[in-house]
């Protein structure tokens, strides 16, 4: 899955908690992609961010949907994953016995480890932290890098709590 793809299945309320979370510590980061996303629209950024708030977090994520903002859904769930969530990023990498910063980033991606050792890693993982969190981390920790590792594509495939679904196909409440 790539980054914009994992975008176009994140929920409004996480869609709301990334775009309140850089807005809030990274403006500088918030205003280039929306400079950024308005151009590729052919749009003055000025008509987006005169929205209220929502609308204009809805219509980011719609717009880091799109294939060409591949680069910058992959920044800005970087940016979001490692200075609002390190616990988790810290959490899945101890359980693998991987070294890293305080942050929970990695200089190089070591080999993978073996299918058994990751799963347990995610189960401890997930005992610790939200579902539909780890879900994004793990998708975004596979899709950041250029290689990934193939066995963490098979367990994101084959484990439903790891599943990101797709919004639109959530029916609202009656």
């Amino acid at each position: 899955m790539k980054p914009h793809e994992i975008f176009a299945l994140l929920t409004p309320s996480r869609t709301e908690e990334i775009f309140s979370y850089l807005l809030a510590n990274d403006k500088q980061l918030y205003k280039a992609s929306i400079d950024s996303l308005a151009q590729q629209r052919k749009l003055r950024a000025v008509f987006v961010t005169r929205k209220p708030p929502a609308e204009r977090h809805a219509w980011l994520r719609e717009a880091l949907s799109k294939k060409q903002s591949g680069a910058i859904s992959a920044h800005l769930l970087q940016t979001w994953l490692v200075g609002a969530h390190s616990a988790l990023l810290c959490d899945f990498l101890d359980a693998l016995g991987i070294a890293h910063e305080e942050n929970g980033t990695v200089d190089a991606l070591p080999p993978p480890p073996e299918k058994e050792a990751l799963r347990k890693a995610i189960d401890t993982v997930l005992e610790k932290h939200d579902r539909e969190m780890t879900a994004i981390y793990l998708h975004s920790f596979q899709a950041l890098d250029d290689t990934g590792w193939s066995v963490l594509d098979e367990l994101l495939n084959e484990d439903e709590r790891l599943r990101l679904q797709e919004v639109s196909s959530v029916s609202p409440a009656a």
